[in-house]
C-alpha cells in the first residue's frame, strides 16, 4: 500500500525543549522508527512534516537582524527549513533502516506548491508560526512591527501569516516515481514552498501553506490509498477541551463535514487536519487515520486513533 505520513510539530520538537539540532535529531530518530516499521510492513511512503516552530525562529531571526542583514521572504525561509529538516529526517531514516536491515533509500525533495494568487487567505492571515507570547508581549510586538497575532487555542499568542489552499505539488511526478520504486521521500515540508504562476512562470509568495492540506494534495498526486496524520493527541475529540469532550474513533466524510460545520475542530489545530482528510477522500483516497506518533501502528490496526472513511 502507498501512504503519505504527515508528521506533526512534535516530530522534531517536544514542548519546552530547546530548539537546538541535537534535540531535534533525537526526536527525528524517535519519529522515523514509526516510519521504519511501516516500511518493514511493505508500505511505500512519502513523509511530510510541519515547520511552524522552525520557520518561526528563522522569521524572527530575520526580523531582529534586519538592521544588519536583508530579511528573506517566507518562501525562501520555507525552502531553508525544508532543507535542514529533510536532512535530519533522512539521516535518521538511513541510520534506523540500517539498524533493522532495511535496504530502502531515503531522500528529501525541496518542494514547491502552487497556490492561487487570488486566494482570499492573502487578505486574511490565519496560519500561526513561531514562538508563543503572552498577550502583553503580543500587543507590544503588534504595535512595533504591525504584525497580526492571535491567541492560538489558548496556548499563547503567535504571529499569523497567509495560508492559501494548495493546488498542485510542482515536483509531484518526481516524488511519485521515487516512492513507486521504494524510496522513502520527504516532501512538501512545512506545506511546501508557496508559488504562483504568472505568464507561465513560477514566482514565490509570502505565505505558509498548511502541512496537512498539502499532504492531502501530495497523497492524491502520488496515488496513495492512505493518509496517516500524526499529531500530539491520540484521537480526535468532539468538544475538545471542554467538560463534555468525547473521543470519536470513526467518521464518514459526511459526519466529518457535519462536525466541522458545527465548530468542533479549531481552525488553528484539528480543523485543517479534518479538512485535509475530507479533501483526500473526496479525491479518491481510501482512508485517513489521525493519531499520535506513538500509536501509529495500533491505529492502522483499528485499535487506536480516529479513522475517516468514504460514505
Amino acid at each position: 500500500m502507498k501512504a503519505v505520513v504527515a508528521l506533526g510539530g512534535n516530530a522534531l520538537l517536544q514542548k519546552g525543549e530547546p530548539m537546538d539540532i541535537e534535540h531535534q535529531y533525537k526526536n527525528a530518530l524517535r519519529s522515523v522508527r514509526a516510519i521504519a516499521s511501516l516500511v518493514a510492513d511493505g508500505y511505500k511512503i512519502a513523509v511530510t512534516h510541519g515547520n511552524g516552530p522552525q520557520v518561526g525562529v528563522t522569521f524572527f531571526r530575520n526580523v531582529y537582524t534586519s538592521d544588519k542583514y536583508p530579511p528573506y521572504p517566507l518562501d525562501a525561509l520555507n525552502a531553508e527549513t525544508q532543507g535542514w529538516i529533510g536532512y535530519l529526517l533522512c539521516r535518521a531514516m538511513r541510520n534506523v533502516f540500517g539498524e533493522i536491515g532495511l535496504k530502502n533509500r531515503a531522500v528529501a525533495v525541496v518542494t514547491q506548491v502552487l497556490v492561487d494568487a487570488d486566494d482570499p487567505a492573502f487578505q486574511n492571515p490565519s496560519k500561526p508560526i513561531g514562538n508563543f507570547f503572552t498577550k502583553e508581549e503580543a500587543e507590544e510586538l503588534m504595535a512595533k512591527y504591525g504584525w497580526k497575532m492571535i491567541d492560538d487555542a489558548g496556548r499563547g499568542w503567535r504571529v499569523v501569516v497567509p495560508s492559501p489552499w494548495p493546488i498542485k505539488i510542482v515536483e509531484g511526478d518526481i516524488v511519485r516515481e521515487l516512492v513507486d520504486e521504494g524510496t522513502v521521500v520527504v516532501a512538501a515540508g512545512g506545506g511546501g514552498i508557496p508559488v504562483v504562476e504568472e505568464n507561465g512562470k513560477l514566482k514565490g509568495v509570502e505565505a505558509v501553506i498548511d502541512k496537512d492540506r498539502a499532504s492531502a494534495v501530495l497523497a492524491k498526486e502520488i496515488g496513495a490509498e492512505l493518509l496517516l496524520i500524526l499529531t500530539q493527541i491520540d484521537v480526535v475529540y468532539l468538544n475538545f477541551g471542554k467538560p463534555n469532550a468525547k473521543p470519536i474513533s470513526r467518521m464518514t466524510v459526511s459526519e466529518a463535514k457535519k462536525y466541522l460545520s458545527e465548530g468542533h475542530f479549531a481552525a488553528g489545530s484539528m480543523g485543517p487536519k479534518v479538512e485535509a482528510a475530507i479533501r483526500f477522500i473526496e479525491d479518491g483516497g481510501k482512508k485517513v487515520v489521525i493519531t499520535s506518533l506513538e500509536l501509529a501502528h495500533e491505529a492502522l490496526e483499528g485499535k487506536a486513533g480516529t479513522v475517516i472513511i468514504p460514505d
